[in-house]
C-alpha cells in the first residue's frame, strides 16, 4: 500500500519522529541522573519490569502475543539477551563515566554498526569500497569521542565510552540476527517478550554484582527517572517507533538515531550542567557521514520517492 504524503500526513510524521528524538534522547539525561540514585543494572533491571508490562499488554490488545515456533522464542531469546539485558547494562553501566550526549552520540553508531553486520551476514552481499569506508568511519567516530591515550587505556574517561560501545554493538548484533531469524511473531509481542525476559536477566545480573536493593535511594529525582524511563522512554518511545516504522520503513526511522544526540545534549546541558565538546560533536560528525556512505543507496531511493510524491 502506498504511503500517505500529504501535507496534513507529512507534518504529523514529522512532528511523532520529533516528539521521539526528545523522548529517547532526554532518556540518556535521565539514565544519568537516576544513577546517583540506583546500582546501574538493577536501574536498568526495574526500567523493563514496568515497561515490559505495559508493552506485552499493549501486544496482547492488538495481536497475538503468544509465540508460536522455535523462531518466535529464538527471536525472543535473542532479544532478551542482546537488544534489552545486553544494550542496558552496557549503557547504564557506561554512562556512569560519560555524559549524556557522549553516550547518545556513540549509541547513534548502532545503525552504521547494523548495517555492517547484516552485510557481512551474508555471503552474496558484501561490503562495497564505499560501505567498508562507512563502517570505518563509524568505528573512528568513536575513537575521536573516547580519544584513547596508551597509557590511559584503563582510566574511567576511556572505559565509559567504551562501554557505551559494547552496548551499541550488541543492540545492531541483536537486530540482525532478528531480522535474519524472521520470526512470525509481531513487533509489538516480540518487543514485550523481549523487555521482560530482558529485565529478569539483568536482575539475575545484578545479584551476581552484587549489587542490592537496599542501595536504591527513593528520592524524588529517583522516582521522576525510573518512571520517566519506564513510561514514556520505553513504553511510550517504542509505540511511536512501531507506529512510525510502519509509516515512514527502516530508512528514515533510522535516522532518529542522529536527532536523539541533540536532545541529550540540551536537555543535558539544561537539567545537569553537562556541556558537549569538541571531540563529541566531532566524533557525531564522522559517525554520521559513515552512515551515509553504507545507507547511500536507500537514502538516495527515498529522496527520489520524496521528490516523486511531491509533484502534482
Amino acid at each position: 500500500m502506498p504511503q500517505d504524503r500529504t501535507p496534513t500526513v507529512r507534518y504529523r510524521n514529522a512532528t511523532a519522529f520529533l516528539a521521539l528524538g526528545a523522548i529517547w534522547g532526554s532518556a540518556f539525561v535521565a539514565i544519568k541522573a537516576g544513577l546517583s540514585a540506583f546500582p546501574p543494572v538493577l536501574f536498568a533491571a526495574l526500567r523493563y519490569d514496568v515497561a515490559g508490562v505495559i508493552v506485552l499488554g499493549y501486544a496482547a490488545v492488538v495481536t497475538d502475543p503468544l509465540p508460536e515456533s522455535r523462531r518466535d522464542l529464538a527471536a525472543i531469546i535473542v532479544g532478551s539477551t542482546l537488544l534489552i539485558a545486553g544494550y542496558h547494562a552496557l549503557l547504564f553501566v557506561g554512562e556512569l563515566e560519560t555524559t549524556s550526549a557522549t553516550a547518545a552520540v556513540i549509541v547513534s553508531l548502532s545503525p552504521v554498526l547494523t548495517a555492517g553486520f547484516a552485510r557481512l551476514a551474508l555471503p552474496g552481499d558484501r561490503l562495497s569500497v564505499a560501505g567498508v569506508a562507512g563502517l570505518a568511519l563509524g568505528f573512528a567516530g568513536v575513537v575521536v569521542i573516547a580519544q584513547p591515550d596508551p597509557a590511559r587505556l584503563l582510566s574511567s574517561d576511556v572505559i565509559g565510552p567504551l562501554l557505551v560501545f559494547g552496548a551499541a554493538c550488541a543492540f545492531a548484533l541483536g537486530s540482525v540476527l532478528t531480522r535474519w531469524l524472521d520470526a512470525e511473531l509481531s513487533i509489538e509481542a516480540m518487543e514485550g517478550w523481549s523487555m521482560v525476559g530482558g529485565a529478569v536477566l539483568m536482575h539475575v545480573l545484578s545479584l551476581a554484582l552484587g549489587e542490592s536493593p537496599a542501595a536504591v535511594e527513593w528520592t524524588p529525582t529517583a522516582l521522576l527517572s525510573l518512571g520517566y524511563l519506564s513510561l514514556v522512554a520505553s513504553a511510550l518511545g517504542f509505540l511511536l517507533y512501531f507506529a512510525l516504522l510502519d509509516r515512514l520503513g527502516p530508512v528514515e526511522i533510522n535516522l532518529v538515531s542522529y536527532v536523539a544526540p541533540v536532545f541529550a545534549a540540551l536537555t543535558g546541558f539544561l537539567l545537569l550542567g553537562e556541556r558537549i565538546d569538541v571531540a563529541t560533536a566531532s566524533g557525531f560528525v564522522v559517525i554520521l557521514v559513515g552512515f551515509v556512505l553504507l545507507k547511500r543507496d536507500a537514502i538516495r531511493e527515498t529522496y527520489v520517492g520524496w521528490l516523486a510524491e511531491a509533484q502534482p
